[in-house]
């Protein structure tokens, strides 16, 4: 699928749901670094972790997030596309961020899908992790915020002269030159784990 840098993709003949398709990046940036603030702060308010039990249960759901980021990333948003129903499903959530990389305003999930799905894992997350879940899923959130805001920059600025060099390198490859790798936004750990990282010429 060749890129296009300008327009739109219309996923929905629906105005209403076409237009819960699109989202300006800083609404569920603040949302999930609010909730995440909000679950840090409930859960040593009300003695369910401690202060040091936090940090480091931030920091597991922070890794956890990346291990989800890059499975999703290359398993469900590039799925084998062989059949009519599998290539609408990856068109709609993510082949159209393909075709039009440069839309803004699908840069990332809508709020009311992301909210849900978070919300599904937190009481998955409960169940296992019991009165941990506070910090991990704080964590979780707090790396998909920072997810959001990686895939944004890269996606809007043009390359900057800082760390977030390397993120804006690696995920361009995955979208101009080689979209079987480089799966990983947010981090380039999974690639370099799992074999995915991509040959760039010397």
């Amino acid at each position: 699928m060749k890129p296009n840098h300008k327009g739109r993709a219309q996923i929905f003949q629906n105005p209403v749901l076409e237009r819960l398709t699109r989202t300006h990046i800083a609404l569920p940036i603040i949302i999930f670094i609010s909730i995440a603030g909000g679950l840090i702060y409930y859960g040593i308010t009300y003695s369910f972790i401690s202060v040091i039990e936090a940090s480091a249960l931030f920091m597991l759901g922070w890794l956890i997030f990346t291990l989800l980021e890059y499975l999703a990333h290359r398993f469900i948003f590039h799925m084998d596309t062989n059949t009519p129903l599998k290539k609408n499903i990856q068109y709609t959530f993510h082949g159209n961020h393909h075709e039009f990389p440069k839309d803004k305003e699908r840069l990332a999930m809508p709020p009311i899908v992301s909210v849900f799905i978070a919300s599904l894992l937190f009481f998955i997350f409960k169940l296992v992790f019991g009165p941990l879940v506070f910090g991990i899923v704080a964590g979780l959130l707090f790396g998909y915020a920072l997810y959001l805001f990686v895939h944004y920059a890269v996606h809007a600025y043009a390359p900057p002269k800082n760390f977030l060099n390397i993120l804006w390198l690696h995920h361009s490859i995955h979208h101009y030159k080689d979209p079987e790798a480089a799966f990983g936004v947010s981090s380039p750990l999974w690639d370099y784990i799992l074999g995915t990282m991509p040959k760039r010429n010397k």
